[in-house]
């Protein structure tokens, strides 16, 4: 069964409806106003990728962005750690932030924060 995406025109509400394969099928209405002016968006598309190829496509040196720029960097480095999930471990959102707090602080990896590069 189809889902479609829909504004309604009177209020700007956007919804999904799911359309049914019965003879009763009705149609769409805004469930905020229950208006009949409606436009239908198009939706987002979802795909399914193994892991290997979510991995693959994160290590792109192009979606890192610029390797001189350490908020580019630890960027990357959380949309990398929420890929690896759990194999990343629990505190690796929080190494990259101190890790962040550090540079911003002017501190040097081989200084202040030695500790948190360790961890990664």
């Amino acid at each position: 069964m189809p889902i479609y995406e829909y504004r309604c025109n009177a209020c700007a509400r956007t919804f999904a409806f799911l359309y049914g394969v019965s003879r009763d099928s009705r149609d769409p209405a805004c469930p905020a106003c229950q208006g009949k002016d409606l436009t239908r968006l198009m939706s987002r598309v979802a795909r399914v990728r193994s892991e290997e190829a979510m991995l693959e496509d994160l290590a792109d040196p192009a979606k890192i962005g610029d390797l001189e720029d350490p908020r580019s960097l630890a960027q990357w480095a959380k949309k990398m750690g929420s890929a690896l999930g759990d194999e990343a471990g629990e505190d690796f959102g929080d190494v990259v932030d101190e890790m962040m707090e550090a540079e911003r602080q002017g501190a040097s990896e081989e200084g202040g924060s030695g500790e948190a590069a360790e961890d990664l």
